[in-house]
Formats: C-alpha cells, sequence, structure tokens
C-alpha cells in the first residue's frame, strides 16, 4: 500500500471539495459515459510530423527520437543533490492534438533510454474550451539511473494557472464542475547531455492519456465477459516481506505496492534486472529485483515510488518493452486485454469493508490483475500479502469493479475523497501478437 496517496492528489482534491460542497451525495451511479482518449507518437512518420530542434528521427529498427546535435547549454540546479550543472539540450513538440472530447485530466507517459549523463524533461500545453490556453506543465524531469553526476528524477510541485494544476504526475482541472474542460494539447520533450559528449537520450513512444470520467460513488455493474474463467501465470511478490529494507526509498517496502506490481508483470514477460543490475542488493534480501524496481521507479519529490509515468517509464527500459499510463472504462476491457495474455495494473482506493478479504483499507494501492474465476470475480495479484504465497487472491466482482472505476468515495472519516476513475499500466513487448495488438487497439493504445 502506498503511504504516500494523499499528496499526490491535492489538486484533485480541492476539485472535488468544490463539487462535494454544491452538490449532493449521489447513491446511485450515473449513467454518463467515461471519455478516454490515449494518444502516443511511436513511429517515424508520426515522430517526423512534430518540430524537432537539435534532434534526429531514428528509423532503423524501432522508431524514436534522439539529440542529433545541441542547440546549446542550459544550467540546472538539482533540488535534490544541490549540484548545479550546465547540459546541453535539443527539442522536440508534438503537432496539436484536438481531443474527441473534452477531458478534465491529462497523464502524459514516454518510453525512453537514458543512459548515464543523459536526461529528458517532458511537458504539457493544453487548450481550454474558453480558447485560453494552459502554461508548459513539466510532467517529468527523468532519467534511468541515479550515478554520480546524474539528476534525480522528480515530478515538479506547485504548477498552476488557477484554472488547472499538476499533481505529481496529472494534469487537472481544478474546478471541474465550472465547466471548463481542456479540448487540444501540445507535449514537448527536451533531452539533456553532459556537454562536449556524444551521449544522447532515446525516445520511443511518447504518449498521453486525456480523459473526463463522471463523478461517481458507484459505478454501473458489468456482467461477466470474455474473460471469464481465463488466468495468467504471473510471479508472485509480496511488497510486505520488504518492509524497512531500503528506507530511503518511501520508508521501505510497506509503500512499494506499484514497483512490485511493475516487477511482477515485467517477468511475466521475461524481462528482469541482471545479476549485476541487482549486485547493489544485500543479499539476504529476498526478491532483490523488487528493491531494485523502487530504487529506480522513486520520485524525490513526491518521496515515493507511486509515479505512474515513472513506473512506466522503468518497466519500458527493459528490452523491447512497452508501457503505457491510461483508464480504463469497464472491468469488461480488462477481461478482454486478459483474455488476449496481457496483466492488468490498477490504482484503487478503499475502506477494508469495501473489498472481502483484503484485510486493510488504504488511500491508495496498486494491484495486478491477472485473471477471472469462472462466475466473473477478480484474480488479482495483490502486493499487500503478507508473503510471496498468499500475493494471488480472488475479489468478488462487483466490490473490485466499484473501488477501482469510481471517481469519489468516503474516507474512515467519512469525508470525501478521490478515486482513481479506472487509471491503470499495461506493460507489453514492443512485437505483440495479433489477438494482443487487437485487444490493446480496443481500449484506445496503439
Amino acid at each position: 500500500m502506498s503511504s504516500r496517496a494523499t499528496p499526490r492528489r491535492t489538486v484533485l482534491a480541492a476539485a472535488l471539495a468544490l463539487a462535494a460542497a454544491s452538490t449532493p451525495v449521489a447513491t446511485a451511479a450515473p449513467r454518463a459515459e467515461a471519455s478516454v482518449d490515449y494518444r502516443a507518437w511511436t513511429t517515424y512518420p508520426q515522430w517526423a510530423g512534430g518540430r524537432g530542434a537539435g534532434t534526429r528521427v531514428l528509423g532503423d529498427g524501432r522508431p524514436g527520437l534522439c539529440i542529433a546535435h545541441a542547440l546549446g547549454t542550459r544550467t540546472y540546479a538539482d533540488p535534490h543533490t544541490h549540484v548545479t550543472a550546465e547540459w546541453e539540450y535539443a527539442t522536440w513538440s508534438s503537432p496539436v492534438h484536438t481531443l474527441p472530447a473534452p477531458a478534465t485530466e491529462i497523464v502524459v507517459s514516454w518510453n525512453a533510454h537514458a543512459p548515464a549523463g543523459t536526461w529528458l524533461q517532458a511537458e504539457v500545453r493544453a487548450a481550454y474550451n474558453d480558447r485560453t490556453q494552459t502554461p508548459w506543465y513539466v510532467m517529468g524531469r527523468w532519467t534511468a539511473g541515479d550515478g554520480t553526476g546524474d539528476i534525480r528524477r522528480t515530478s515538479v510541485d506547485g504548477q498552476s494557472d488557477r484554472k488547472s494544476g499538476v499533481s505529481t504526475d496529472t494534469l487537472a482541472v481544478s474546478d471541474a464542475s465550472s465547466g471548463l474542460r481542456l479540448v487540444s494539447y501540445e507535449l514537448r520533450l527536451t533531452l539533456y547531455r553532459k556537454p562536449g559528449t556524444t551521449l544522447t537520450p532515446t525516445v520511443w513512444r511518447l504518449g498521453a492519456m486525456a480523459s473526463a470520467v463522471p463523478d461517481r460513488f458507484t459505478v454501473p455493474a458489468s456482467r461477466p465477459g470474455e474473460g471469464a474463467g481465463h488466468r495468467l501465470t504471473v510471479p508472485r511478490y509480496s511488497q510486505e516481506i520488504h518492509k524497512g529494507q531500503y528506507p530511503q526509498y518511501d520508508n521501505g517496502g510497506e509503500a512499494w505496492c506499484s514497483p512490485t506490481s511493475s516487477q511482477m508483470v515485467l517477468e511475466y514477460w521475461g524481462r528482469k534486472p541482471s545479476p549485476r543490475d541487482l549486485a547493489w542488493v544485500d543479499p539476504s534480501y529476498a526478491d532483490p529485483q523488487v528493491c531494485h524496481a523502487a530504487r529506480f521507479t522513486y520520485d524525490y519529490q513526491y518521496q515515493g515510488c507511486g509515479n505512474w509515468p515513472f513506473n512506466a517509464a522503468y518497466a519500458a527500459t527493459y528490452h523491447d518493452m512497452q508501457a503505457v499510463i491510461t483508464r480504463l472504462r469497464t472491468l469488461n476491457e480488462a477481461e478482454r486485454l486478459v483474455r488476449a495474455g496481457i496483466p492488468v495494473i490498477t490504482s484503487q482506493s478503499f475502506l477494508a469493508s469495501e473489498l472481502d478479504g483484503a484485510g486493510y483499507g488504504t488511500a491508495g494501492h496498486l494491484m495486478c490483475v491477472t485473471g477471472f474465476t469462472r462466475s466473473g470475480d477478480v484474480v488479482v495479484h495483490d502486493p499487500a500479502a503478507k508473503t510471496d504465497a498468499e500475493v494471488e487472491r480472488v475479489y468478488k466482482r462487483r466490490q473490485f469493479e466499484n473501488i477501482w472505476l469510481r471517481t469519489k468515495r468516503r474516507n474512515a472519516q467519512g469525508q470525501v475523497r478521490s478515486g482513481s476513475g479506472g487509471v491503470c499500466y499495461l506493460y507489453f513487448p514492443t512485437r505483440v501478437s495479433p489477438a494482443q495488438r487487437r485487444a490493446l487497439a480496443s481500449v484506445g493504445v496503439r
């Protein structure tokens, strides 16, 4: 379970408080449909269609973007290492993407390789339906490692124009009840390297998920679909056995639900750290790859391992892996993915009384959907288990879909808080089967 779920959603909590103050609590699910648009730049024509300055589009093998020549240097004062250094840079900007439906939130994610001595910054600028624009918001400063001379990967706090703001990894309209919406956006990458070198980050996928999910405490019930009776063989890792290990990464394993879930799915696809990668981990610790995942997903500003895009970026550092952050609208969409062989990492918040068999409540937790029983109940790999052997659990379908897909909930004190509204991580190789490609396309991922 994440111990840092409250700071993530300060922007969303403020919006929710405004809405809750003006409207009564709903007890039945609204019939409004969720709008989710995931758009990515991955192909040579897509990268070439952007505006590059000092960048080069790679066309051989896996298309991507890298530094061709530096435009100049910029000074970056790292707030976490307290080191000020000069970096060469180049930039790329996407075309403006007009949304098929107005949105209240945007989450940006990327797949990249950033060797030691390089890093990248991802930004988004959106247009409102009142014909004004947001500023350029920084959605992450990222590098794969944390060696001497490297920056520390970080989200950026304090970004707002009073109409919207960024909370860790999510750009959100500050007051959704006002009718203000995001109608388009453009993305910008800045690639950095040490001056005088030929080093470069390489970015293979840059994407954004824009969504408008209706405010709801309860979601409509679904019927079991094509995934019923299907289970995937996914490794089982407990975060709890790492309690107290490496407390510099969000107080140790008790808060490592996100990297633990990420590691389970990566190993399902046959990817894992090498013995050399794990040499830094205390040899007495079980499942050292979980410690490794926590270290390399850690957000030094958020002070936790639960930054959604940072988990996706970590997953994509493995050979030929892709990773996206998006939302699913129904549990049937998760069934379709699982049936095609793609596990789904889900984000949810709940009281212990809302999820039978969990034995805990949480303000924010990640777990992995790995199958469905014949009756349609949800098979999960829940890293909050006390041991690896206890990780696989079955949760009641109706309870699980509600705690995952809702956008409003009440905490133990009766206060209104936000829910994830169906947020998930999807990890998959660059080469997938036709059935997997169709399943991903059916949820808007291409």
